[in-house]
C-alpha cells in the first residue's frame, strides 16, 4: 500500500469525521437547509473514506495462483462504492432537502453559529486538501503533467477520490456560506434552499466523474501514449531485442501494469535458447516495481516493426 495514498485517506477520514459532527450540530441549532446539505455531504465523505481505506488495503495484496495479475482492480470496485455513496447520500439527499425547503421554508436561524462552523470546516478541509494536492502535484511532476490533468488521468482512484472530495468540500462550503448570507440579507429562505440544491448538484457532478473514471479502469485502460513510447524505447534498448512488432500495456491496478509484446530476438539461435532468452527478458521486465506481469512472444518476419 503506497504510504502517500494511505496518509491522504487517513487525514481525509479524520477531517471529514470532525467536520461532519460540527456541521450536524450547527444544522440542528440553525435549521439551515444549506447546513443540512453540508452535514450530509461530510457524513457521505466520511463513509466514503472507509471504502477508500478498504480499497487501499485489499487492492495492495500480492498476486497469487488464483489472481495472477494481482488484486489491483479491486481498488476500483471499492472506489466505485465510494462514488455511488457520494452520489446517493450526498447529492440526492441534499437536492431533495433543498426542494422540500423551497416548498416549506424554515424560519431565520442563528447565522453566527453557522458562519463559525463553516469557517472552521474550511480550515480543516483545507488542511486535508493540501495533503491530497501535494501528492497529486508530486505525481504530476513525475509524468510532466499539470496537477488537474494528473488527477483526471491517474490510475490511483483513492487519490482522485480524495482530491475531488476535498476540493468539492471547499466549493460546497463557499456555496453554503453564500446561500446563508443571501438568506440573511434578503430575508428570503429560498436562497438557503437553493444553496442546498447547488451543493447537491455539485456533488452529483463529481460523483459521476468518479464513476466514469472507475468504469474505464475496470474495463481495462491502456497506458498513455507517452508511457507506451517510453516502454517501447526501453525494450529496443535491450541488447537481445532487435525489433518489437506488438505492444499492449494496460493497467491492472494503481500504477500496476500488464505488458504483452512480440519481439524479434537478435541472431538465429536454437528454439530452446530463444525460449530461455524470452523468459529471462520477462523476469527482467517484471523486476520493475510497476510491472505486475510481462508476457513476450516471438515476432514473425512479415510483421511491421514498431517505432517509438
Amino acid at each position: 500500500m503506497p504510504a502517500g495514498s494511505l496518509l491522504t485517506v487517513v487525514i481525509a477520514f479524520a477531517t471529514n469525521l470532525a467536520v461532519a459532527v460540527a456541521k450536524t450540530i450547527a444544522a440542528a441549532v440553525t435549521g439551515s437547509a444549506s447546513m443540512v446539505a453540508e452535514a450530509t455531504h461530510s457524513w457521505a465523505d466520511t463513509g466514503n473514506e472507509v471504502f477508500l481505506l478498504i480499497a487501499e488495503r485489499r487492492g495492495s495484496r500480492k498476486r497469487d495462483k488464483r489472481h495472477p495479475l494481482g488484486y489491483g482492480r479491486e481498488t476500483y470496485i471499492w472506489s466505485m462504492f465510494a462514488a455511488f455513496g457520494l452520489f446517493t447520500v450526498g447529492s440526492v439527499v441534499s437536492i431533495m432537502h433543498g426542494i422540500q425547503e423551497l416548498q416549506t421554508p424554515s424560519q431565520d436561524a442563528d447565522y453566527l453559529v453557522a458562519y463559525i462552523v463553516l469557517a472552521v470546516a474550511f480550515v480543516l478541509e483545507g488542511f486535508s486538501f493540501l495533503q491530497s494536492l501535494r501528492q497529486a502535484t508530486r505525481g504530476g511532476q513525475r509524468l510532466k503533467l499539470r496537477t488537474l490533468a494528473y488527477v483526471s488521468r491517474t490510475s490511483n482512484p483513492t487519490l482522485r477520490a480524495v482530491f475531488a472530495e476535498d476540493s468539492t468540500a471547499l466549493l460546497g462550503l463557499i456555496l453554503a456560506a453564500a446561500a446563508l448570507a443571501l438568506h440573511q440579507i434578503t430575508g428570503n429562505a429560498a436562497w438557503d434552499a437553493i444553496g442546498s440544491i447547488a451543493v447537491g448538484m455539485l456533488l452529483g457532478g463529481v460523483a459521476v466523474f468518479l464513476i466514469v473514471r472507475n468504469i474505464e479502469y475496470l474495463r481495462g485502460r491502456q497506458v498513455p501514449d507517452s508511457t507506451r513510447a517510453e516502454v517501447l524505447r526501453k525494450l529496443l534498448e535491450r541488447p537481445a531485442v532487435e525489433r518489437v512488432t506488438y505492444l499492449h500495456i494496460e493497467f491492472v491496478g494503481p500504477s500496476q501494469l500488464f505488458l504483452v509484446a512480440a519481439v524479434d530476438i537478435v541472431g538465429d539461435r536454437p528454439e530452446h535458447q530463444v525460449a530461455q532468452q524470452l523468459r529471462a527478458l520477462e523476469a527482467e521486465i517484471e523486476r520493475h516495481e510497476n510491472v505486475t506481469e510481462a508476457v513476450l512472444t516471438l515476432s514473425t518476419a512479415d510483421e511491421r516493426s514498431l517505432v517509438p
